[in-house]
């Protein structure tokens, strides 16, 4: 193994890692005490990035990173007075050793101590954006400069969300070990929110020179997966948001070329991961184990009709125009609005789908934005409507937030002035 490979292992096992040796140093020391944690476990890395030689790795890894990391936030504790009381207490074992039972222990406090801090983070009393940026901060391991790129907000944006779900946090005096069951059953929807956000960040970055961040969607896959693993967690909304992210992942690889970002219609289905999709069509049918439908039941079970499908053409559109009215009931937004015309234009005609814009009641936010004027480019441009499909277009062009959304907006435009007849301005991809 190269250095080069070595130090991305390590960088991989850290990141996997880092929200678990987090919660659990704060499990142990309190949450008033978060970046003091997060300076040791960061530690931890450094000296890993030492001393993994490749006759010295540890076969625990995750031991070692806790037990550097434990080290190095109980000498930062020495060097101040008002620690002495947590010294003297049960946090004085700087000699710990890992093995047998011990190892399993730890491995199960872990990730124990990583659900129970995601259910903290979700406190109603803190803003949904602010409880985003605590997740992807000390429970994902990004730095404040890597969120504000993922974000698309300032550096001090993202410190003063993360200082505001901190403030919370503390003056709410929570224990990790106080999450229950049920405080769980009241969060678990904050929880799903937030992963569900995580994901949709990495599936479509908001960054404009970013198209796709896969970090984030494996981030928020692993999250969710530890909750369908965890007997009070693994409810039917758990399964389906799981399923979802599977089947996303799945076509990951084939979004995105040299040329930017690869519409539904032209990704090469041979090159979709089978197993992953095998794995969310396993979950899908767990989550039908309840009595209720969300919204990430209907978002997975449209993403299947996608991956099942053996070509574009074949995809039961019917089903899909379904899905969204359903949706449009269950999580009421104006997007799904779009994308049930999108679907009526490839179930029935592009008549029937300028039809649906028609009767809907648009919000003045969604026409003011591109994702309206490129579907209207589109169904004009399918329908003939030439001139008004052109004007459409490049106020679409104009008005997208990312370099790579403009790229594939002018892809199709191009392609619809050299030929009239190719289908799909811009459908999801």
């Amino acid at each position: 193994m190269s250095n080069k490979e070595q130090q991305d292992h390590i960088e991989h096992v850290f990141r996997h890692e880092y929200g678990s040796l987090v919660a659990t140093l704060a499990r142990r020391v309190g949450i008033q005490y978060i970046e003091m944690i997060e300076d040791a476990v960061q530690w931890s890395m450094t000296q890993a990035l030492t001393h993994w030689a490749l006759d010295k790795k540890p076969s625990n890894q995750a031991a070692w990173l806790y037990q550097v990391a434990h080290r190095h936030l109980l000498s930062e504790f020495r060097k101040t007075v008002r620690h002495k009381v947590i010294l003297n207490n049960e946090y004085d074992q700087q000699n710990i050793e890992f093995s047998g039972d011990l190892e399993a222990s730890l491995s199960r406090e872990l990730s124990d101590a990583l659900l129970r801090m995601l259910f903290l983070a979700c406190d109603d009393h803190i803003p949904i954006e602010s409880q985003l940026v605590f997740t992807l901060k000390s429970l994902c391991g990004f730095s404040v400069s890597e969120i504000a790129a993922r974000l698309f907000v300032s550096e001090a944006n993202v410190y003063k969300r993360f200082i505001r779900a901190k403030s919370v946090l503390i003056k709410q005096k929570f224990n990790i070990d106080e999450i229950n069951q049920s405080l769980i059953t009241q969060r678990i929807s904050a929880v799903h929110r937030v992963l569900y956000l995580v994901f949709t960040e990495g599936y479509l970055s908001s960054h404009p020179d970013v198209l796709i961040r896969n970090d984030l969607c494996e981030e928020a896959s692993r999250l969710t997966l530890l909750l369908v693993q965890n007997p009070i967690c693994n409810v039917p909304e758990s399964h389906a948001l799981l399923a979802l992210m599977y089947l996303n992942i799945a076509r990951l690889d084939t979004r995105e070329d040299q040329a930017g970002l690869v519409l539904l219609a032209q990704q090469d289905r041979s090159m979709w991961d089978q197993q992953k999709i095998t794995q969310a069509m396993e979950h899908l049918m767990q989550s039908g184990q309840g009595d209720t439908i969300s919204r990430y039941h209907i978002e997975a079970n449209i993403a299947a009709e996608h991956c099942m499908a053996v070509s574009y053409q074949d995809t039961r559109w019917d089903k899909i125009v379904g899905s969204y009215e359903l949706l449009e009931n269950v999580a009421p937004s104006a997007l799904h609005i779009l994308n049930r015309a999108l679907a009526m234009a490839e179930w029935k005609n592009a008549k029937q789908g300028l039809e649906v814009l028609q009767r809907a009641d648009i919000p003045t936010w969604l026409t003011r934005s591109y994702h309206w004027y490129a579907v209207l480019a589109d169904l004009q441009y399918r329908d003939k409507q030439y001139k008004s499909a052109k004007q459409n277009a490049e106020q679409a062009i104009q008005l997208a937030p990312t370099n790579g959304i403009k790229d594939l907006l002018r892809r199709r435009m191009a392609n619809y002035d050299t030929n009239k007849t190719t289908k799909t301005f811009i459908v999801t991809n």
